[in-house]
């Protein structure tokens, strides 16, 4: 059983990484979808309960926001993983530009999960952590243990 939480600013790639990645194994929990924290409780209650593996999402930017499912998740005898998607606030506004309709993020909205974001930490609780970036290639990953400065 596996709990992944996704952590970086919108445009970074999270969800084409999840579709790639994960969605064949882990159920995918995401707020744009489920609309409400009281809908993502209840999903996420049920994969606990059900010891389904699954996948936080979200932005997640702060230590606070994965804290609410990395403690659950522990206590339920999960793996929890964490992946980092860094990036460039560039180059995500210019992938958030060529999103199409709902899925296009107000610039104001993207430049304020930046300012939020802190790279997380395997003192969260983290069992696993890692960072993502994108290649040279269309959607291309490029994955690597994330190492702690000291």
């Amino acid at each position: 059983m596996e709990a992944v939480i996704l952590c970086g600013v919108q445009g970074s790639g999270k969800s084409t990484f999840c579709r790639e990645r994960l969605f064949h194994s882990h159920v995918r929990i995401n707020m744009d979808m489920l609309q409400s924290r009281h809908r993502e409780t209840l999903l996420l209650t049920a994969c606990l309960n059900a010891k389904q593996s699954f996948v936080i999402d979200n932005t997640n930017p702060t230590t606070e926001e994965r804290a609410r499912y990395i403690a659950p998740s522990r206590a339920a005898g999960f793996r929890v993983v964490g992946y980092y998607f860094e990036s460039d606030l560039r180059d995500a506004l210019v992938r958030n530009e060529l999103r199409q309709g709902i899925h296009r993020v107000p610039e104001r909205g993207l430049r304020g999960t930046h300012s939020r974001l802190k790279p997380p930490s395997r003192a969260e609780g983290f069992d696993a952590l890692f960072r993502v970036r994108i290649g040279a290639a269309e959607n291309q990953f490029i994955v690597d243990e994330l190492r702690e400065q000291s």
